[in-house]
């Protein structure tokens, strides 16, 4: 399960479930079989067209099945009425789908006022949910959907999804619709929000990266939601199951493989500092002889400052006068993906690991990296 939550999701599972529409001489989905764990997050993803939305929406019977069961913790879906079975499922959806004449705090509020909840209730899990997706209610509450970004909106949209606490959340390619660097954030945001609920999460995407990024397990869909894999990202990435797959998978599923990992999971490597008040004489004699000729100077409670080069040092007169800015530091928590575009951005090559405070913890070079993947290709084989 992500983030090593306790777990507040259900398990689904989805038995020979087809969907047939007349006229159609083939179905939409073909008899899917697949558990979904308690906790986890699980992607479908797959061909524009192959049916991922479909068999999303069979889950909550917004699409009845033709055929075949979906049992959620334990009880046949078809059996509960579908409204009382919709208010315990979250759904989210690409643009958020608010009411546009409605403000955020009643749009948040949309299933806590279904379930009957009085007003003060309401107030408070409104106020909860927005505190929880970024959002600062004294600021959003009372906005309308016009009034804000499309990174918002998908806020506020996940807000709303969880607002009745719904054990299971449908995410129906819910950052689709966002610019890169939003959606990026939004993800990281998911994944953060995970981590402290442990909901039972199925999202559909058509984006294998996304889907490797934010699954636990990953259900690669061809033609009628035919399941052509379904496992770990790391597992489909180091052996996908036939050529559909690795044409999903992609010539970079190395790379791919660096979002898996993150920067506390490896051992980091390490290079000369001084707090910028010592010596210089001190600085330029750690650094000698070594085959990386860049050192670190950091303040008084050890956080990254400058970077400062060999033939800087020979010149220099004081360590509060030297050096090049660092232009980004990562912490445990990143991920080897966002540490190799970290070192590509600095000169020395190298991306600045610091700890919970910002204090120095150390370094990844490229030859972190490549001693990483070695050690996967030792444990899985080649990738695609």
């Amino acid at each position: 399960m992500s983030g090593g939550a306790s777990v507040s999701g259900v398990g689904i599972v989805l038995d020979s479930v087809s969907k047939y529409y007349a006229g159609q001489p083939d179905p939409a989905v073909d008899a899917v079989s697949m558990s979904i764990p308690a906790g986890e997050i699980v992607v479908l993803v797959g061909p524009s067209g192959c049916g991922k939305t479909t068999t999303l929406r069979m889950i909550n019977r917004l699409i009845e099945p033709s055929s075949g069961t979906i049992s959620i913790g334990d009880r046949d879906a078809a059996a509960m009425n579908p409204d009382e079975l919709r208010r315990g499922i979250g759904y989210s959806i690409q643009q958020a789908g608010l009411f546009p004449h409605m403000t955020v705090a009643k749009n948040v509020a949309t299933v806590p006022g279904l379930l009957g909840w009085d007003r003060k209730r309401t107030a408070a899990r409104v106020d909860e949910m927005l505190e929880l997706v970024g959002l600062d209610p004294g600021t959003y509450r009372g906005r309308y959907p016009r009034q804000l970004s499309g990174g918002q909106q998908q806020r506020v949209g996940v807000a709303r999804a969880l607002a009745a606490d719904p054990p299971v959340l449908l995410m129906d390619e819910p950052f689709g619709a966002v610019d890169p660097i939003t959606r990026g954030l939004l993800q990281d945001e998911l994944l953060r929000l995970q981590a402290e609920l442990g909901k039972t999460i199925v999202f559909v995407t058509h984006d294998f990266s996304e889907a490797v990024k934010l699954g636990d397990r990953i259900a690669v869909l061809g033609n009628g939601s035919r399941i052509l894999q379904y496992d770990t990202p790391a597992a489909i990435l180091a052996r996908p199951a036939d050529e559909t797959v690795a044409g999903f998978v992609g010539a970079d599923a190395s790379l791919k493989q660096l979002t898996l990992t993150r920067v506390g999971d490896v051992e980091l490597e390490d290079c000369p500092t001084a707090v910028e008040g010592e010596s210089v004489e001190v600085l330029r004699a750690a650094l000698a002889g070594r085959d990386r000729p860049w050192a670190l100077i950091l303040d008084e409670q050890r956080r990254p400052l400058r970077w400062v080069s060999a033939g800087q040092l020979a010149i220099a007169q004081s360590l509060r006068e030297v050096g090049s800015p660092v232009a980004q530091t990562l912490s445990a928590r990143s991920t080897l993906q966002a540490a190799l575009e970290s070192l590509l951005a600095e000169q020395t090559a190298t991306a600045v690991i610091t700890g919970a405070h910002g204090e120095y913890a150390g370094l990844i070079t490229i030859d972190t990296l490549v001693a990483h993947l070695a050690t996967l290709r030792d444990e899985h084989g080649p990738t695609a």
